[in-house]
């Protein structure tokens, strides 16, 4: 599969009031030095807006965002399921046989840097039917707070151990834990990535308890996009990755319901 090519990067509305804004607090600064507290306080606020808009990971004020399915995915009964943090070479098989258990299909963010080491992980997942997605190199968590240089060679030096391992460029990109950065948005316009979030996540890399991380599921529906981990997690009472129980429990509740999981659209909102 080839990665779609470059696009030309159109800023969003949100990019476009706060780059007017900069400019009208300059220009007002300039014709009467006296209001340089209030423009001051304005590009601060502004400043404020746009980094809380970064930290909600579904929101879409920096740019596209997809954190659910397209409307026929949905009216086909389809959840995508995603997983971060992978490769892992404990968890990842084994999660690899739980989907086909269940005959499901997912979409694994990866991490460069873990490519690299299993390579013939990436290539187990992609012969299971699955896709692999950009989750950075190296997952550094502050990732949000770098310039717009060290975006891009986080995600195109993972973009190319991924393809390298696999044979197959990711389409998607995933910022660590989520959160993003108005820097962000032409970084993948550059590279021919989308950005996607989530609509529900477990919060398996955190919780350790299977019941609670399901409780935070119980209302995944069609359409959702769900979150979870194969290479981070908190181990359980017993001593095990608490995916081993959720993922099949949430995979026999969905299936119940009459839901099919399935991995991220590609371009045209095909599979």
């Amino acid at each position: 599969m080839e990665q779609a090519p470059p696009a030309r990067w159109s800023p969003s509305a949100a990019l476009r009031l706060s780059a007017g804004l900069h400019l009208g607090a300059a220009a007002a600064v300039l014709a009467s030095p006296a209001l340089w507290p209030w423009c001051l306080g304005a590009v601060a606020l502004n400043h404020a807006v746009l980094t809380t808009a970064g930290m909600v990971p579904r929101s879409a004020l920096l740019g596209p965002n997809l954190s659910r399915l397209p409307p026929g995915h949905a009216a086909r009964g389809e959840v995508a399921l995603t997983f971060d943090d992978g490769p892992d070479p404990l968890l990842t098989p084994l999660a690899l046989d739980l989907l086909a258990a269940q005959d499901a299909r997912a979409s694994f963010f990866l991490i460069g840097a873990k490519a690299r080491r299993h390579p013939e992980l990436v290539r187990a997942i992609l012969a299971r039917g699955h896709t692999v997605e950009n989750h950075t190199d190296t997952h550094p968590l502050h990732f949000a707070a770098f310039g717009v240089a060290a975006q891009r060679r986080q995600i195109l030096r993972a973009q190319a151990a991924i393809e390298a391992a696999g044979g197959q460029a990711p389409r998607y990109f995933r910022p660590p834990v989520g959160l993003r950065s108005p820097l962000l948005d032409p970084v993948l316009a550059g590279t021919g990535l989308r950005h996607a979030s989530w609509t529900r996540r477990g919060a398996d890399g955190l919780l350790s308890d299977p019941a609670r991380i399901l409780r935070r599921l119980r209302r995944v529906a069609a359409g959702d996009v769900v979150l979870l981990h194969d290479g981070t997690w908190r181990a359980n009472a017993t001593g095990q990755p608490p995916l081993l129980t959720v993922l099949p429990a949430l995979l026999a509740r969905l299936r119940a319901q009459g839901l099919r999981c399935v991995p991220l659209p590609g371009p045209a909102g095909g599979p």
